[in-house]
Formats: C-alpha cells, structure tokens, sequence
C-alpha cells in the first residue's frame, strides 16, 4: 500500500470565479461536473480527472462543518480562507507537454513566469503566481521539448538561472 497519485487541491477564495477563470484561460483546465454538497463549487478537470476544486471562502456553516476534521478548534482559523498567499502550500506542480503553447498563452495574457533547470533534472520547469489568491504553480515541462525551441536556462553555482546568450530566466 503506498501513494499513488494526488487526487485533488480544495483552493478556497473570496473570489471563485476569478479564480476558477484565471486557470482556465491561463492554464487550459476546463470547468466540469461535481457532486452537490449543499454550498457552491467549481471542480476544474485534466482530461477525465477533476484535480482542482474552489470553493467561497466562509461561505456557510454548512461548508465550514463540511470540510472540517478532526481536532480543529472552533476558534482558530484553520481554512486561512481568502488570506492571500497564506503559505499553508508553497505551490503545486503540475506535469505538462506542449511547453510552446504555455509560453504563448501566459505571455498572451500578461503572466510573468519564471523558467528553470532544475538541477539535474531532465525538465523545464515555469513558476507563475495565480494572482487572485497568491497560489505558486510550477509547470514541468520534459527537457527534450526546451530542447527543441531552444529554451534552455541553466542553473549557476551562485543559484541563479541564465538563458543561453546571457539574459535572466524571467519571462513575461
């Protein structure tokens, strides 16, 4: 018995739609079906698997009883539901291909990204920030694809990545 994939990330926000449209026209999720838990949802699917779900940050009783667990204290915000950025998760990664069309949508609509090596890793990956709720999201692209449009930072002993040419790894 050990872990075999992750089923899904529970984003609460004060704005689920904004947030729900920001991974959709940014990152290619489409909105699909969900169960009826008596409090609104968006479930944003890969393929056939839903891997994101948002909710209203303190929507209702009801949802706050929902989603609690065992041991939590009525008095201690343990959702941090809306808080901007709260660090509770550093960021998630998601695994990807066609690195040529990210880099046009994200450029197309105004993301800022990031793009590494990382270490001796064969992958490329891009680091945006989803701006609504202050989400890092990391994108591993495979390191044949960077390859192939000539997209190869590299990591420096001093920790900072360069793209070939000279230049920092920072895109927008």
């Amino acid at each position: 018995m050990g872990l075999r994939f992750l089923e899904h990330v529970l984003i609460l926000t004060h704005d689920p739609e904004g947030t729900r449209d920001w991974f959709c026209e940014n990152l290619g999720f489409r909105e699909g079906y969900h169960p009826d838990f008596g409090f609104p949802v968006h479930w944003l699917y890969i393929g056939e698997r839903d891997v994101i779900h948002i909710g209203k940050a303190r929507h209702s009783a009801h949802q706050d009883a929902y989603l609690s667990a065992p041991g939590d204290r009525a008095q201690a915000d343990v959702a941090a539901a809306g808080a901007f950025g709260s660090g509770r998760i550093d960021h998630f990664c998601l695994n990807c291909d066609g690195i040529e069309e990210f880099i046009e949508r994200l450029t197309r609509n105004g993301v800022e990204f990031s793009e590494r090596k990382a270490q001796e890793a064969r992958l490329l990956q891009l680091f945006i920030r989803e701006p609504i709720n202050g989400i890092k999201v990391e994108l591993n692209f495979p390191w044949e694809e960077a390859v192939r449009i000539g997209r190869v930072p590299t990591w420096t002993d001093a920790g900072t990545n360069e793209m070939p040419g000279g230049g920092s790894a920072v895109r927008s």
